[in-house]
């Protein structure tokens, strides 16, 4: 009878255990079972404060050292030319340097070769938006006809102020669009147990030229970008 009770004792206290075991495995988060879940997207506009400039300088000359000879003094008057415009080296990269044979196809008879031609890419960034036109000017008279402008790209280089804008008009639409669902169906607003932002950058023109420049002045045209940012907020409801 004795060791029916010890028995039974232990059985219950193992019994309390898994219990308890099974209470506190239980997430906090659990009680948040009921929610309302909202996306919404701010979006602002703002004028690039910034220009990004693709060139290549392109010679063909009749050996691959020659003809990267002198795609390098090109380049290095280019190089002047943007430091004379107040480019900072470090927003100056090179992209690619080539040399290759180039050949010329006839619609009959074997491919022959026209020459060597040497390449040198470079990506400009412009930190004065204003002075982008005056740039391409200058880099075009520098290079003269082994220089082609691939692009040139307004952006905004700055763009936490706006984004910030944005993402201020995306959580105030989801909060009232989350407080209108929760009047018409009667609960009320608990805490926000999710929050999730998607930035979306903003596609930007492409303006293209190739040299020589003549005598009227190139224009960039900036325009307006815009800046958006999506988020999807849930709130728990009671």
């Amino acid at each position: 009878m004795k060791l029916n009770r010890i028995r039974t004792a232990v059985a219950a206290v193992i019994a309390l255990a898994l219990i308890s075991g099974v209470g506190s495995a239980i997430p906090a988060s659990a009680a948040d079972t009921r929610y309302i879940t909202i996306s919404a997207t701010g979006t602002t506009t703002v004028v690039p404060d910034a220009v990004r400039i693709n060139a290549t300088v392109s010679v063909l000359g009749t050996t691959s050292k020659g003809a990267l000879s002198t795609a390098s003094k090109t380049s290095s008057a280019v190089r002047s030319a943007l430091t004379a415009n107040k480019v900072a080296t470090k927003d100056i990269a090179t992209q690619s340097i080539t040399v290759y044979p180039e050949y010329s196809y006839p619609a009959s008879g074997t491919p022959t070769l026209s020459g060597y031609r040497a390449t040198q890419s470079f990506d400009i960034t412009i930190r004065s938006a204003t002075t982008a036109g005056a740039v391409v000017d200058a880099i075009v008279e520098a290079g003269g006809d082994n220089l082609q402008v691939n692009g040139v790209s307004p952006f905004v280089l700055d763009s936490d102020k706006a984004t910030e804008t944005a993402r201020t008009a995306a959580v105030k639409k989801a909060k009232a669009k989350a407080a209108s669902y929760a009047k018409l169906l009667g609960v009320k607003l608990g805490r926000v147990i999710y929050l999730d932002e998607t930035s979306t950058p903003a596609a930007y023109p492409i303006y293209t030229a190739t040299a020589k420049a003549d005598s009227a002045e190139t224009v960039v045209d900036l325009g307006e970008q815009k800046v958006s940012v999506s988020v999807t907020v849930r709130w728990s409801i009671g």
